[in-house]
């Protein structure tokens, strides 16, 4: 059989970012979907690519409904078969976007997230490996069922958990709870754990992504910002409060006042490790602001406390119903690792 049958079909989407970007004046997203795929020659010995640009923006301007296109762009080229997508994208909202798309695509093809730290202009650039990595891991039958990664730096991280650790660095993207899910190594897909199962919303298509602000506590902070945060038309709020979960005491009525009218999503500014529930009894600790009616975030951290609180009241009008999706979602996230058996753990290609 010719070779060109049996390579896996992988569609790359591009939407910007320092994997794309060049010029002398200040480096900016210029280049397409193609452009990428050509500087990397090596991409036809894996796959069949296609290629769609369907943004050129950093990804600071990205919006959770340029998610929802993505995504509906993504299960639409499942169902017609395509073995695995990969997203190129700027770092800056890597964490946040991956996540978006891990609670709207349910898909057994690998869905692959994956940038730059060095524009293309620099002297080594990391873009062409990081897209001829992705697209192997999105090529391997092995990553099927994964959920959505993030492969930056031959590592394959867990949408849910990755973050962004470096502000220039290669290495920057890290899974400081769990670890990597994976790497590839000599070519070769290699997955050494696999998360549990994702509580996903599926499709929003159509609906209106619910605006949520984030609030962060910090020392001395006695929460004015957020009184002229309530009249401003969010429909949720997620605080990023102290270690495991406590806010200054002089916070505390106001973001009682927000939990009557809005969700109120309660979360760690370490960004790693589980909200409390019951350890602390301080005003402001975790278990008085539970008792006030905010949320436990859980192991989310605030950046993606927030998109999982903005899709979940887009999907219903009944504010019960929202915040059960988003605890469905909160209670899904708990981490199923272990070694897999070396058939199904390693691409044999």
């Amino acid at each position: 059989m010719p070779e060109a049958a049996t390579r896996a079909r992988v569609l790359v989407v591009a939407l910007g970012g320092t994997i794309a970007s060049t010029g002398s004046a200040g480096v900016v997203p210029r280049l397409g979907a193609r452009d990428l795929i050509e500087a990397v020659p090596a991409l036809g010995a894996v796959a069949e690519i296609e290629a769609v640009g369907l943004r050129q923006l950093p990804s600071g301007d990205l919006t959770l409904d340029d998610l929802v296109a993505l995504a509906r762009l993504i299960r639409d080229a499942a169902a017609r078969g395509v073995d695995g997508v990969v997203v190129t994208q700027g770092t800056d909202t890597m964490e946040e976007s991956s996540f978006a798309l891990d609670l709207l695509v349910d898909v057994e093809a690998p869905v692959v997230v994956t940038g730059a730290m060095r524009n293309p202009t620099m002297a080594s650039p990391d873009g062409p490996n990081n897209l001829l990595t992705a697209v192997r891991v999105a090529a391997s039958p092995v990553a099927r069922g994964l959920g959505c990664v993030v492969v930056m730096n031959d590592e394959v991280h867990a949408a849910r958990f990755v973050r962004k650790t470096h502000t220039t660095g290669v290495g920057a993207f890290a899974s400081p709870a769990t670890g990597p899910l994976g790497w590839v190594s000599e070519g070769r897909v290699r997955v050494a754990s696999r998360c549990a199962p994702l509580r996903r919303f599926g499709s929003v298509d159509g609906l209106d992504v619910a605006p949520v602000a984030i609030v962060a506590c910090a020392l001395g902070d006695d929460g004015r910002g957020l009184e002229a945060l309530l009249s401003t038309g969010y429909r949720g709020l997620v605080v990023e409060g102290f270690g495991a979960g406590h806010v200054p005491a002089a916070m505390v009525e106001v973001l009682a006042r927000a939990a009557a009218a809005m969700p109120v999503v309660l979360t760690s500014r370490t960004g790693v490790g589980e909200v409390l529930s019951s350890t602390y009894g301080f005003v402001g600790s975790e278990s008085d602001l539970l008792a006030r009616g905010l949320l436990s975030g859980g192991a989310l951290d605030a950046r993606k406390a927030r998109v999982a609180l903005s899709l979940a009241i887009a999907t219903t009008a009944d504010a019960s119903a929202a915040v059960r999706a988003f605890e469905a979602v909160r209670d899904s996230l708990t981490f199923a690792g272990g070694p897999r058996p070396p058939e199904a753990a390693v691409d044999p290609s």
